[in-house]
């Protein structure tokens, strides 16, 4: 009688994995030499765009890599090695760069478009594991990472493999990003859409202004205030009191004005609403970006960030509501009932 199978401990196997491929990376980082340099020297100097080629699973790190240096500032498109031998080799430019991806820089693809992209780029550009591979020796310069061992348990899958050509990928372009100083705004441009382009994106593009806004001077009483602010558009909890010149002055919320009701001082009702207001309110200017905008409402625990111009005069508010689901840790019991923006001074 056979004796029963151990059951398999799927995460057990999987933290191997990881770490194997984990432990190949940190080999691979200690091989780079100067080919990364002249590499990265040539995607440097390219005036036009960066064509990048692959086979198979090449061809999707390819694809991410492609992404990432267009979002980091260095210009490049994916070239698909089979469309190109039938025409897309048009779309290389004598200014590109040419960078090839394969693992043993044997793939018979990529070896026909050698000759081609010699006469059509200005450069050819590799990264392989093979340093006497047919592609290595006719790239102008090359990135040879070595031998690695595939994670895949049969070594037949790319895996560890294609884990490190994705990671030079990164290397490349986050060393060319480096060089140019890249900056955030520059990123911010080409990443207008998603939680990651709102976080990105400037505060006057996201604060609630026009009808949005209650807006009245701090001379008048709270009951004025209450009875004469109307808006149209979307409710805010927060009234921003502004002085004879229109500049803001403080705050006053919903919580402060239920809080005249539980200490039952009805009396300052009909006094004006500077007695009252939260003076000095932290505020955030309009070209500020969102991400600093949403660290300061959750550190402070805001709901809501009132937004001035140079002269300090209210042009909209920040709520946080509108921009919650920025930061994925943030939760409304985070915040607090409390609007006020800034603790108030003792009497």
């Amino acid at each position: 009688m056979s004796s029963p199978v151990p059951p398999f401990d799927r995460l057990a196997y999987a933290r191997r994995v990881l770490r194997s491929e984990a432990a190949s990376l940190d080999v691979v980082a200690s091989r780079l030499d100067d080919g990364f340099t002249a590499v990265a020297d040539a995607l440097f100097r390219c005036r036009g765009r960066v064509a990048v080629v692959g086979v198979g699973k090449s061809a999707d790190i390819g694809q991410k890599t492609v992404g990432t240096l267009n979002s980091t500032g260095t210009r490049a498109y994916t070239l698909d090695a089979t469309r190109a031998v039938h025409g897309d080799l048009g779309t290389v430019h004598p200014d590109d760069v040419a960078l090839l991806l394969s693992h043993s820089g044997e793939s018979e693809e990529l070896l026909r478009l050698l000759a081609p992209l010699k006469r059509l780029a200005s450069a050819l550009l590799a990264i392989t594991s093979r340093p006497d591979s047919t592609l290595a020796k006719a790239a102008d310069a090359a990135i040879v990472y070595g031998p690695v061992t595939e994670a895949c348990p049969l070594a037949l899958a790319p895996s560890t493999s294609t884990t490190v050509m994705l990671a030079l990928g990164d290397a490349l372009a986050f060393a060319l990003l480096e060089q140019r100083q890249f900056t955030a705004d520059e990123f911010a441009r080409f990443h207008p859409a998603g939680a990651l382009g709102r976080k990105l994106a400037l505060v006057a593009e996201w604060m609630r202004q026009g009808d949005d806004l209650r807006i009245a001077s701090e001379t008048s009483t709270v009951r004025e205030v209450f009875a004469q602010v109307r808006h149209t558009g979307r409710r805010t909890g927060a009234i921003m009191l502004v002085d004879a010149d229109g500049r803001l002055a403080g705050l006053f919320t919903d919580s402060d004005l239920a809080r005249l009701f539980e200490n039952r001082r009805d009396a300052v009702l009909d006094g004006p609403i500077s007695a009252v207001m939260t003076r000095t309110p932290i505020v955030v200017a309009p070209d500020a970006r969102v991400s600093t905008a949403l660290d300061v409402l959750k550190a402070r625990k805001f709901s809501e960030l009132p937004v001035v111009d140079a002269d300090g005069r209210p042009v909209g508010m920040l709520d946080i509501t509108d921009v919650i689901g920025l930061e994925p840790h943030a939760r409304g019991a985070d915040f607090g009932p409390s609007l006020k923006l800034v603790e108030r001074k003792s009497a």
